[in-house]
C-alpha cells in the first residue's frame, strides 16, 4: 500500500511544529521515525522534545540507541541511510526524498519559508508525484488544507 504524503508549508519554526506535529503522532498511538539532515539537527530535535511541558512527555531516542526498537519516537540523521524500527509514520526535515519513504503508511514533510527550504520541496513533491502519489498540501501557520 502506498503511503500518504503530506506536506505542511510556510512554518517559521520547523523543529517547533515537528515537536508539535510527533507529539500528536506520538498521542494518537503512532510509532514514528523522524529524518533530520543531519547529527546537529537530530541533537536539537532531541533536546527540544526533552524540554516540552512535562504532562506532553514523548519517548524518544536517537536511531542508534539500543533502545530504538522499544522506543516510539525515533530521530535519525538522514545519511547514513539505516534502517529504521518502525514503519508507521517518518517524519522527514532532510532535504532529500528519503529512499525508503514506501515502507511507511505516512510520510509528513515539514517545509519552511526560506526558498531555500522551499526550493528542495518542491523537487520532493514532483518526485512524490512521479511515483504516482497524490501528496496533500497544508499551511502550517493557519492550519488548513491548501
Amino acid at each position: 500500500m502506498a503511503p500518504s504524503v503530506r506536506f505542511y508549508h510556510n512554518t517559521p519554526d520547523r523543529l517547533a511544529l515537528a515537536c508539535e506535529l510527533i507529539g500528536r503522532a506520538y498521542g494518537s498511538g503512532r510509532k514514528v521515525a523522524v529524518r533530520m539532515p543531519d547529527g546537529n539537527s537530530a541533537r536539537e530535535l532531541d533536546r527540544m522534545l526533552w524540554l516540552r511541558d512535562t504532562l506532553a512527555f514523548v519517548p524518544h531516542v536517537l536511531r542508534d540507541s539500543e533502545l530504538a526498537a522499544e522506543t516510539p519516537v525515533v530521530i535519525g540523521e538522514a545519511v547514513p541511510a539505516a534502517p529504521w524500527p518502525h514503519a508507521d509514520t517518518l517524519f522527514n526535515l532532510a532535504p532529500d526524498l528519503p529512499p525508503d519513504y514506501q515502507d511507511f503508511r505516512i510520510v509528513i514533510e515539514i517545509v519552511g519559508k526560506t526558498e531555500a527550504e522551499r526550493q528542495p520541496a518542491r523537487a520532493r513533491w514532483a518526485q512524490y508525484r512521479e511515483q504516482g502519489l497524490e501528496p496533500k498540501a497544508f499551511d502550517a501557520e493557519r492550519r488548513v488544507a491548501l
